[in-house]
């Protein structure tokens, strides 16, 4: 069913995840270049992987269970995603870091998963319901 509140969550995060990185930048080098997710390949990789994640957990909505799984599987891959911006913008302070400010783009992740786990929130709620009227017959 797609008119469900979960759907509604996994179609933001395939727009924040498929869609804002191209508009906002992730952080400008020292070199006062502007870097967005489309110039670094695992970044774009890891971005699409969350986009495609979300929008095959929207058309698996018969099978609760493995949309479920979907979404936490995606949670981490966002988590990781967040991981790596927090270590290459942290991790090498200093003259070393090419990393001079820091861009809207590096919270995406953050939106992201904010709304898997609302996602997810609803679909096991969704799950309790059912369970509970099977045991009613």
């Amino acid at each position: 069913m797609l008119q469900r509140i979960q759907t509604l969550y996994l179609l933001i995060v395939a727009v924040v995840s498929g869609g804002l990185i191209f508009t906002f930048d992730l952080w400008t080098t020292t070199n006062e270049v502007v870097v967005f997710a489309k110039d670094e390949l695992v970044i774009f990789g890891l971005f699409l992987g969350s986009a495609v994640l979300a929008l095959i957990s929207i058309f698996s909505y018969k099978n609760r269970k493995s949309q479920f799984m979907l979404g936490r599987l995606n949670q981490i891959l966002n988590l990781i995603l967040l991981g790596f911006f927090v270590y290459r913008t942290l991790s090498a302070s200093g003259e070393a870091s090419d990393v001079s400010e820091k861009g809207v783009g590096i919270f995406l992740p953050v939106i992201s998963i904010v709304f898997l786990i609302l996602s997810n929130r609803a679909i096991k709620k969704d799950e309790d319901l059912v369970k509970s009227v099977d045991r009613l017959r």
